[in-house]
């Protein structure tokens, strides 16, 4: 897979689609910072992310990228709040963080007492709207989400998109949201195809 160029402006809330299997996830992880490319560079928020140690991109993605991955990746023994503290650690986040993670959890319309639960005795849209919290606690300036609503019904579906992007208008997020769902793509400012901004090299 070959990205010839892509820039997206501070606030844009994108819709990355594309078949399964067609390297939306990679390049998502190239983004955060899990995987390297190949060549060429990844700029982020004025920084050559791509030139950073592995240690650099770790505090930098912690400090500045939210990630919410498909398989939501909670400790499924801690709490809801533990969970969201252990991000906001890595973050190095320290300053209310339980006040900011208790607000969080309002806007997502879960309930307080949600955080002294554990992760894994949450419904799937629980846990859902958990990863976003987790994801956002540290006010991230880009967030990063992958197929967050395989697992959801359609009024489930429409009701987490909604206050996805309400939360990210609040806080100025620049969102690249993956999905092959194309139906998502009314809820985001603008639609990209994967393979129009990539070429393939076929693999022998």
């Amino acid at each position: 897979m070959t990205l010839p160029e892509w820039t997206v402006e501070k606030g844009e809330r994108i819709f990355l689609h594309g078949p399964s299997g067609s390297g939306k996830t990679t390049l998502l992880n190239m983004l955060a910072g899990v995987l390297n490319a190949d060549s060429g560079d990844i700029t982020l928020l004025g920084e050559d992310f791509s030139s950073l140690s592995s240690g650099k991109r770790d505090g930098f993605r912690a400090r500045h990228i939210g990630v919410v991955f498909q398989q939501f990746n909670l400790v499924p023994h801690l709490s809801v709040l533990k969970n969201i503290e252990l991000a906001a650690y890595f973050g190095g986040n320290k300053s209310n963080v339980e006040s900011k993670a208790a607000g969080l959890i309002n806007a997502l319309k879960l309930p307080a007492e949600v955080l002294t639960q554990s992760a894994k005795s949450l419904s799937v849209g629980q846990q859902q709207r958990v990863a976003i919290a987790r994801a956002l606690i540290n006010e991230p300036e880009i967030l990063l989400v992958d197929e967050p609503t395989s697992a959801l019904d359609t009024d489930a579906r429409d009701a987490f998109m909604t206050l996805l992007i309400d939360l990210c208008k609040q806080h100025h997020t620049t969102l690249i949201f993956v999905s092959h769902d194309k139906s998502l793509a009314q809820y985001l400012s603008s639609s990209v195809s994967l393979q129009s901004l990539c070429s393939f090299s076929e693999v022998a």
